[in-house]
This record gives structure tokens, sequence and C-alpha cells, in this order.
């Protein structure tokens, strides 16, 4: 688990205390805090392509949503594969395929 603010929360009504991680993929770890997309891996997610399956050959980017909601109920692999389809999975669920546009061409 990643390292916590040590900031801690008291739940509501319950008395109990529990820790809350206000971790981020920036400098700063407070709340509200923007994070800024990876250049670099966003350019690797655009250049790698998938090694098996159905869409073997294919660019991670451009996998079907259909298929990167398969693997989210299936299981990711537990490998850097499996990573980078998460990320996609979470770009294409959130809209922001925008993202790799620029990249493409790259």
């Amino acid at each position: 688990m990643p390292a916590s603010s040590g900031r801690t929360m008291r739940q509501s009504g319950s008395g109990e205390r529990y820790e809350k991680d206000f971790s981020m993929s920036s400098d700063n770890n407070e709340p509200g805090t923007p994070v800024y997309p990876d250049y670099h891996y966003l350019l690797k997610l655009t250049r790698t392509k998938m090694p098996y399956g159905k869409y073997a050959g294919r660019y991670l980017v451009e996998l079907p949503e259909s298929y990167v909601v398969w693997f989210s109920r299936k299981g990711f692999p537990r490998n850097e594969l499996g990573d980078m389809l998460r990320t996609v999975y979470e770009i294409k669920r959130n809209g922001l395929e925008y993202l790799f546009e620029a990249l493409k061409g790259s």
C-alpha cells in the first residue's frame, strides 16, 4: 500500500478511526493537487501492440472498448501489459481517448 500522508479521519457516527490515503501521482500529496499525464507513458501506450488474442497486432489504444471491458471483468494480466491494459481501460472508460490523438503521429 502506498505511503499515507498520516492524516486520520473519524468515520461519522461510529467513532471508529480509519486511515485515508491522500497520495497522488504528483509531487504534492495534498487533495486537489492536479495530476499531469506522463507523456512518455502515453507515448508508450500508443506504440504498444497487443501481443496475443483476438486482437493480436493491434495497438492497445485502438482496442475496442468492449475488449478492454472484458479484460477488466476477467482480470488483467499481472505484468506490464496488464498495467497498460488497465490504463487504456480507465482512459476509455472516462472518455479521455483524445489524449492519444496528438501522440499517434509521434
